[in-house]
């Protein structure tokens, strides 16, 4: 065994432990008697391109009584790469058994799991076959807004190296979503072409799925009591609560690629990105 390499089996329980400790901490406003009634199954799962605000959103919704936050569960995040090549009825199995496992060790088993991990914008499908009573919420937003916040992380940038807690690896390295006549072409892109990329994957990825509830960030934060109205009704909540959990979001963010990025690093985005971006209106 390489040294700092774990074996499987020891990985995959250090995932879970760590998932429902993550778990815990956002649950604690919920009593017990709450986290142990009857199971519940109406999920809801969190999709979209990375910096798209689904961390904002996953914890307005899961902050609501009832709901819980799962945030991104990293045994299901490791796996995905493996879950997208299966049958959906299989990887609609190990989603539930991996989610069902967390959530039992977290001891939120009657409350209502939000889960958000982008990736899941590749599993949508699989995601509704494996709770029929759940909900997909994809958040959709301006790939150049996104383009300028994946630059600043670096996941995507050629200097990054390492892993995410996962295990899945930063950089240059072709993900699950490149297609596979392209890879070469991702590994020598430059890094504005590389997070355009995955924005276009993500959000084509999402699209796909019809019963997916769309949402813009632009709407999120530039009028979160119709976005709250909206949800609140998809989702069986209390609009009041709906509104003040999305009190904290803030439109500043939008429309910085104006600023960031730039004209050569918008050219690339164009070029990658350019005919979805005019579809969704954002060019």
């Amino acid at each position: 065994m390489k040294a700092g390499v774990l074996p499987q089996g020891i990985r995959s329980t250090a995932l879970y432990a760590a998932a429902a400790r993550r778990v815990l901490v956002h649950s604690r406003s919920d009593g017990f008697a709450r986290r142990f009634r009857s199971p519940e199954s109406r999920l809801v799962f969190v999709v979209g391109s990375p910096r798209s605000g689904t961390t904002f959103l996953a914890g307005a919704i899961g902050g609501l009584p009832g709901f819980v936050d799962l945030t991104e569960v990293t045994p299901l995040k490791a796996r995905i790469p493996e879950l997208v090549e299966l049958p959906e009825d299989e990887a609609a199995r190990s989603i539930r058994r991996i989610l069902d496992r967390v959530r039992h060790l977290a001891f939120v088993y009657g409350l209502r799991g939000v889960e958000q991990t982008p990736e899941m914008a590749f599993l949508a499908g699989a995601a509704l076959e494996g709770y029929p009573d759940g909900r997909v919420i994809h958040l959709l937003r301006d790939g150049r807004d996104v383009v300028c916040s994946l630059l600043e992380r670096g996941w995507l940038n050629a200097k990054r190296t390492g892993t995410d807690d996962a295990g899945l690896a930063y950089g240059v390295a072709p993900r699950f979503w490149v297609e596979p006549e392209r890879r070469e072409e991702f590994v020598a892109a430059s890094d504005a072409t590389r997070a355009a990329w995955a924005w276009r994957s993500y959000v084509s990825a999402a699209r796909r799925e019809p019963a997916a509830v769309q949402i813009r960030y632009e709407q999120l934060v530039g009028d979160p009591d119709a976005t709250a109205t909206l949800l609140a009704r998809e989702l069986g909540a209390d609009p009041a609560r709906m509104r003040w959990g999305l009190r904290t979001g803030h439109a500043t963010s939008v429309g910085r690629w104006r600023r960031d990025l730039t004209p050569e690093q918008l050219a690339d985005v164009e070029r990658e990105a350019g005919p979805l971006l005019t579809e969704l209106g954002y060019a």
